[in-house]
């Protein structure tokens, strides 16, 4: 059983391209690692913070928000703690871009040293933590309930079309094997409204000569395991957190022993109650971890401490990974252990160093308006990119029917090239489906609809006062 970034039953890499010379298709993957997390709330409906739906909001409007913000007090380490802020947190903003960025990537290319340079998915799992957390001080219920009204009209726009696809395709979910056929078969597609589980999709559907390959409902539906595990984080994040104010270290560390127990094949739990249990073991200390950071517990840990004991920790999940290589070798979506250890150490780090902007600095301020629309649309950049990367495909394709692709020196310069033409082309189609779809999300967070939601002055439709100037298929 696997985890992350290749679920149970993970087809190969897709096909080659049309062309006289044939040559590898990157794999694309079924699961972001990364996921929008809350806005901290105003009111029991303010939009969450860095959640699927979350309110865009500029450097400027946060900066002038956390000059209200209370003077930092020391910790044990002699360092400022500051009380986190009430506006949004760049860095946590950049930390989210960068995930989304990565998870595209890796679901292009394949590249299974990506999974080792930046752990998206238990990135994303701590910013949602860190972030839930904040969100408890209201009455868990409103909470929980908010979150869904975010995440599920989204989630609900993707099905209709996928749905709609695989059945004009020929799939009968009554009559899969895979399944169980009957009712049982029926019920599953209910997954699709309520995501308590992984959706199902056919194995194969079509034929290689059609627009899509095969297996395009694999590579497309499979990216819905994530919204299977982020919603049942959300919904045991009431009782993780009042056991983490009570047994700190316990409720932190409980998660890596249960992957030690289950991630290792000590012990099997066979079909999708296994992977979502595992799921929720390999990405619960990071989920936690979110925990840590908004009580300010990292903050109290002298920094040396906790980035040489990550440092230990990320060098027994190499160790670990050395001797149980999957498929791609160093790919540690294949391994939950590994994954579970290294991405625990990898965001220990990345949050005991957090500095807290309240605007990009430096250089990294020309790309507010990428960040700010990348957080905005979080969702829908998740839900659409893998079929986004396959839709690349049919019309990378036309390109050998155009006059002077007919040589033979053409056509191999484009077969060649063709991944590199993917991943040029799927960033437009990314943009489109941000202006067809992304709208849902302020439908969803109770907000007048925005085709452009990146910071600048009229991407609401109107001047706003304030604003500033694949592949694979798997989980990551």
């Amino acid at each position: 059983m696997t985890t992350h970034e290749y679920p149970v039953g993970a087809t190969p890499p897709l096909g080659t391209p049309k062309a006289a010379v044939p040559q590898p298709r990157p794999y694309l993957g079924t699961a972001s690692d990364d996921w929008p997390h809350p806005r901290p709330e105003a009111g029991p409906d303010a939009a969450p913070r860095l959640d699927p739906a979350s309110a865009p909001q500029t450097s400027q409007q946060t900066s002038q928000q956390t000059s209200q913000q209370t003077a930092p007090a020391p910790d044990s380490a002699g360092r400022s703690a500051p009380r986190r802020p009430s506006g949004r947190d760049r860095y946590l903003d950049l930390l989210r871009s960068i995930a989304l960025v990565r998870v595209v990537v890796y679901h292009l290319f394949g590249w299974a040293w990506l999974s080792v340079l930046f752990p998206s998915m238990g990135v994303m799992f701590a910013l949602a933590g860190s972030l839930m957390a904040r969100s408890l001080s209201r009455p868990p219920v409103s909470v929980i309930r908010g979150r869904l009204r975010r995440l599920l009209p989204p989630l609900w726009a993707f099905s209709a079309v996928a749905l709609t696809m695989m059945f004009a395709g020929g799939w009968n979910p009554m009559k899969d094997p895979d399944l169980g056929g009957g009712t049982w078969g029926l019920v599953d597609v209910f997954t699709y409204i309520v995501p308590v589980g992984a959706p199902p999709y056919p194995a194969h559907l079509g034929s290689e000569s059609g627009l899509l390959e095969s297996d395009w409902a694999v590579q497309g539906a499979g990216v819905l395991w994530y919204l299977r595990a982020y919603l049942w984080f959300v919904v045991a994040s009431p009782l993780l957190l009042w056991a983490f104010r009570r047994v700190p270290w316990a409720t932190l560390l409980a998660p890596l022993a249960l992957t030690a127990v289950v991630g290792t094949g000590l012990v099997t739990i066979p079909g999708e109650t296994g992977n979502a249990i595992t799921d929720f073991a390999v990405f619960g200390g990071c989920w936690v971890l979110g925990f840590a950071h908004h009580e300010g517990m990292l903050a109290k840990v002298p920094r040396y401490l906790a980035v040489s004991g990550s440092a230990l920790v990320m060098a027994f999940a190499l160790w670990w990974a050395s001797g149980h290589l999957g498929p791609d070798g160093w790919d540690l979506n294949d391994i939950p252990l590994a994954d579970a250890m290294w991405s625990f150490g990898f965001v220990v780090i990345l949050l005991q160093y957090s500095p807290s902007w309240q605007q990009l600095p430096g250089r990294l301020a020309k790309w507010d308006k990428l960040v700010t629309l990348s957080n905005n649309r979080a969702v829908t950049i998740y839900l659409w990119h893998n079929m986004l990367i396959m839709a690349t495909v049919p019309i990378i394709d036309q390109a050998y029917n155009l006059p002077f692709m007919q040589g033979d020196s053409a056509v191999s310069a484009l077969d060649a090239s063709y991944t590199f033409w993917m991943f040029v082309l799927v960033w437009p189609l990314i943009g489109l489906a941000i202006m067809a779809f992304g709208w849902i999300e302020d439908i969803a967070a109770k907000r007048s609809p925005r085709l452009w939601p990146n910071g600048s002055k009229g991407s609401n439709g109107r001047k706003s006062k304030g604003r500033a100037g694949r592949g694979r298929r798997g989980k990551d």
